[in-house]
């Protein structure tokens, strides 16, 4: 199947496309036709990472599934995509939310009522998602990257809630000031670089030579703005609660469990290995800032009263999880970060998912006149129970693998293959950051499980004792119950994920630690 191998990303990156394409053909009349097509897109999509999963070769690091052909000439721009054990479980992830929201979408959709405007957004936001994953060139990586800022923007700004528009300007001006610092520090690795190309191979085994100290730390920065707020990391966080709160339902699940994985994609991807110099000099104050967003997205959870509000500022602690784990630049660190990503996904998108189903049958989500779920709708009660325990990080669910070895990496973040260097002081200075981001453990117990006792136990408030509330619906199975079992698996198996990401992290950090 050469020609699966040379065509595989291709498709899972433009098939989504063509399906956009087909439902704008389709008059807006025709629902149950335009949800039909959206299905079989994403599910066809998936199908193709399905088949790139089974060729995978998981013992090595090589990248592939490569595609290299001329596009843009006259700036050495190429077409050029291919994935390695880090960028095929955001890629995989990617595909399988997707799918997931539309068939949560099917009898969820939100006002204005338009199945064809929304439907055909959430596809262009696949090729968004999907092409960064596998771009492997940096203007192609660029383009991807902000692809997926247009959908998003519209998502929010016609079907979130009452703020809707501050909320969506907000979103689009942070990500789009980042993005222009971003592709200034692209254009100077360019113009920097001996071959003056975009490839991101060829940038990856320069690593940053003859790049003086200085000007690394300085296009280093560039990078951290336009990555950082993606992720987005304190103090670059504040467009994320108000985007989640009013975005709807399917806008807060695709924004919580891929878009923030893009900037912290970018600094695996690119911040860490072409410009190792710059990393290293900016290691501490990443981990700095990842653990300040660990206790302040905790503290912030604790005084939210908004159930939707909470589960975003949750977001930017399990963020600064991740965030720990890349700026240790350890093997075991960048492996911690990846599963942290993928587990972060899961576990706060399906959060979304049961916070939109709250919302749709309260009319509400006011944690204050929440109450008896568990009483009204045992189902959807017991749901959100386990979510918040795959949350908070019980072992045996896949948010502990997401946390405790991102925890543990900063121990002594100078081994296996160390680039922090030696020195006692950064050495404390890291474990000092291990005991904080514990600490943060403890917090998300207290906020999750103060959600879960306001919204699931206790006695029904009066003015909802006499309505009906359904559990769970038909669609509402069929979308969570994969993201259930994917949770337990991980849980329980977390060999999953991290034999394939292990060779293709380890070869990334014992080359470039030789740099250093």
């Amino acid at each position: 199947m050469d020609w699966f191998d040379n065509w595989a990303l291709t498709l899972a990156v433009f098939i989504p496309a063509v399906g956009m394409a087909i439902v704008l053909l389709i008059p807006k009349a025709e629902e149950q036709l335009i949800k039909v097509v959206t299905l079989v897109t994403s599910l066809v999509t998936l199908g193709v990472g399905i088949a790139i999963l089974a060729r995978f070769d998981f013992d090595t690091s090589k990248l592939q599934f490569h595609v290299n052909q001329r596009w843009i000439d006259v700036i050495h721009s190429r077409y050029h995509m291919a994935i390695d054990g880090i960028s095929l479980p955001l890629l995989l992830l990617s595909m399988f939310v997707t799918v997931l929201c539309v068939v949560y979408s099917w009898n969820h959709f939100p006002e204005p009522h338009n199945p064809k405007g929304f439907l055909a957004l959430m596809l262009l936001l696949e090729v968004g998602m999907n092409g960064t994953f596998a771009a492997q060139d940096l203007i192609l990586f660029f383009i991807f990257f902000e692809l997926v800022l247009l959908p998003m923007f519209f998502m929010i700004g016609v079907w979130g809630g009452p703020n809707r528009e501050y909320a969506s300007i907000k979103f689009f001006l942070f990500t789009l000031f980042g993005s222009a610092l971003m592709l200034l520090s692209f254009l100077a690795l360019f113009f920097l670089s001996k071959q003056r190309t975009f490839d991101m191979v060829t940038l990856t085994k320069l690593h940053g030579a003859g790049i003086v100290h200085g000007t690394q730390v300085l296009l280093f920065a560039g990078l951290f703005l336009g990555f950082a707020i993606k992720v987005p990391m304190f103090p670059f966080h504040t467009w994320l609660p108000d985007a989640h709160t009013e975005a709807p339902t399917v806008g807060s699940v695709l924004l919580a469990a891929i878009l923030l994985k893009l900037g912290a994609y970018g600094f695996i991807r690119i911040g860490l290995p072409m410009l190792p110099d710059g990393a290293r000099t900016w290691a501490p104050w990443i981990g700095l800032l990842a653990v300040i967003g660990i206790i302040y997205g905790a503290l912030g959870c604790l005084a939210q009263r908004d159930m939707k509000r909470l589960i975003a500022f949750s977001s930017i602690a399990h963020m600064g999880f991740v965030m720990l784990g890349i700026a240790t630049l350890t093997q075991f660190g960048i492996n911690a970060a990846i599963f942290g990503m993928v587990a972060h996904g899961l576990i706060t998108g399906m959060l979304f998912f049961l916070a939109g189903s709250v919302q749709e049958r309260y009319e509400t989500r006011e944690l204050s006149r929440l109450g008896g779920l568990l009483t009204q709708a045992p189902h959807l009660g017991w749901i959100l129970g386990f979510t918040a325990m795959a949350s908070l990080g019980l072992p045996g669910l896949a948010g502990f693998w997401g946390e405790f070895p991102s925890i543990l990496s900063a121990y002594d973040p100078t081994k296996p293959h160390g680039l922090i260097g030696g020195s006692s002081g950064t050495l404390w200075t890291f474990r000092v950051y291990m005991v904080i981001a514990a600490v943060g453990t403890v917090l998300a117990a207290g906020y999750l499980l103060f959600m879960l006792q306001r919204v699931a136990f206790g006695k029904v408030k009066a003015e909802y004792e006499a309505a009906h509330i359904h559990d769970v619906h038909g669609p509402e199975w069929l979308a969570w119950l994969p993201m259930l079992a994917l949770i337990v698996a991980l849980g329980i198996y977390p060999n999953l994920l991290f034999k394939i990401s292990d060779p293709a992290v380890t070869h990334m950090v014992a080359t470039f630690s030789k740099v250093l």
